[in-house]
């Protein structure tokens, strides 16, 4: 499972397109359309009997559609199988279709569950001997390489593995002179999902010279990545000045609203003013 395959990159194409068209159509059906539960969503006592009997991989697979599901027991399942599963599981339709999922999910401990189990079918094992290995693909490999080292890096520091030594090796990689390299850094540090990585996700943003770099520092302020609610809400003041600023080009202030749309659940049409009038109405 390489970020180089469909299913990385599936899933963080995704970007706003889950956050805003998807997300206000499903908000939208649940205003019109409580929805009405089939069940007490837990883990049958049939299902756990069976669990040990099952691959590695249907394990994987089961718990992960559980997790999305909201299944009560499902994460607590991934999060006490997934270091067992390291190098049992492979990518499979199934598998990426979940994983796809899981990671877009409105639900972080959702997202947490896709982590693990992405962690896992990467066979990485969760120790600084794997940081250490990784930081010199991401600091000199070849670009492909470097693509993985900077994803998996992100993954690891968001599940505990050093945050602030990853968040240095990124923050370096942002700066690249590989586009390829900056991307994927970006994309690492909105799953690593510390609070330190919201101003350089935000200068990204605003600076970089690639309108698809700036499109995933978007993104993983606004709704992919790792970034709790509150944490994205922290960047909206910043935003709101992007929104007054039209030295940006016409493409990168658009991002700038739908960002905005997402963080906050607003849709206020793209007027500065008006954004700048509901915040100080709403922040007190």
């Amino acid at each position: 499972m390489r970020v180089t395959d469909r299913t990385i990159a599936r899933a963080v194409a995704a970007g706003f397109l889950v956050g805003g068209v998807l997300g206000q159509a499903a908000a939208q059906s649940q205003v019109a359309s409580p929805v009405e539960r089939t069940s007490a969503a837990v883990l049958s006592e049939h299902e756990l009997e069976v669990l040990d009997s099952m691959s590695p991989q249907k394990q994987a697979e089961l718990l992960l559609e559980r997790s999305i599901n909201h299944f009560r027991g499902a994460n607590e399942e991934i999060a006490a199988r997934a270091a067992r599963w390291r190098g049992q599981i492979a990518s499979s339709g199934r598998l990426e279709n979940l994983f796809t999922t899981a990671i877009n999910s409105d639900d972080r401990q959702v997202r947490v569950a896709g982590i693990e189990v992405n962690i896992a079918a990467r066979n990485l094992e969760k120790n600084p001997a794997t940081v250490d290995m990784l930081e010199a693909v991401a600091r000199a490999g070849e670009p492909g390489a470097r693509a993985n080292a900077l994803w998996d890096l992100g993954l690891l520091g968001n599940r505990g593995v050093q945050p602030a030594r990853v968040a240095e090796i990124l923050l370096g990689s942002t700066h690249d002179a590989n586009e390829s390299a900056r991307y994927w850094a970006v994309e690492g540090l909105a799953y690593l999902g510390t609070d330190v990585v919201i101003e350089p996700l935000l200068d990204i943003f605003h600076n970089d010279r690639s309108a698809s770099v700036r499109e995933r520092a978007a993104c993983g302020l606004a709704q992919s990545g790792m970034l709790s609610e509150k944490q994205r809400w922290t960047a909206v003041p910043r935003l709101l000045e992007y929104a007054g600023d039209f030295g940006l080009d016409p493409q990168t202030r658009g991002w700038v609203f739908q960002a905005l749309r997402d963080i906050t659940g607003q849709t206020i049409p793209p007027d500065p003013e008006l954004w700048k009038a509901w915040y100080r109405r709403t922040v007190r």
